[in-house]
């Protein structure tokens, strides 16, 4: 809670050293970002301090826990999969990235396919992957018919019914969300990582 990522890094070597499981420190983990989240949405702390956190947490589980999990042929608790990105015409990532962390530090195996991402990569993706969730950042309301055409897509290639699809960005509303046929509505990432876990547990 002191949002020093050398200090998490730190910390977790030196419980690895005492003995503890990759697993209950990945616990431990979730745990504190679940409060580092509330904290925020109560707008007792920055969005610099979610991003410092939701990125911290993500280099500790990638760099030292999962690879321990693999050896042990153990896996990480997996709450499901998603494909994400910022839709075509539109080159702005920073929201994405800490919805990004922020999924994969709640479980998700994240499939991220960067910015400016045409229709038909996003359709292949879920062809290929098979996600659970299918993301989409917007932070231009130019590019808000990308989403929309996604969706289309989605459904003239019968995929639409196998994936969960949530949108987000600044000029994306819940009524936008209803509108082009969407799952589900995340105005930041800490609600996104809600939304998308109640998505996935129905």
């Amino acid at each position: 809670m002191e949002f020093e990522p050398e200090k998490l890094e730190e910390a977790t070597k030196k419980c690895l050293g005492k003995g503890y499981t990759a697993t209950e420190i990945m616990d431990s983990i979730t745990a504190t970002l679940r409060v580092v989240g509330d904290k925020f949405e109560q707008g007792d702390i920055f969005l610099l301090h979610l991003v410092t956190a939701g990125e911290a947490a993500k280099k500790v589980i990638s760099e030292y826990l999962d690879p321990i999990l693999k050896k042990e042929g153990a896996k990480r608790k997996k709450a499901g999969s998603v494909v994400i990105g910022t839709v075509a015409g539109d080159i702005h990532d920073i929201g994405k990235n800490i919805v990004s962390s922020m999924l994969f530090a709640s479980g998700f195996e994240v499939i991220d396919l960067g910015k400016d991402v045409p229709i038909e990569t996003f359709v292949q993706a879920v062809r290929e992957h098979g996600p659970d969730l299918l993301g989409m950042s917007a932070l231009l309301s130019t590019s808000l018919p990308s989403q929309k055409g996604v969706i289309e897509a989605l459904k003239r290639e019968n995929l639409r019914g196998t994936v969960k699809v949530i949108v987000g960005g600044a000029p994306v509303t819940a009524e936008w969300a209803k509108e082009i046929g969407a799952d589900g509505y995340a105005e930041d990432a800490v609600e996104a990582a809600r939304v998308a876990l109640n998505l996935v547990r129905k």
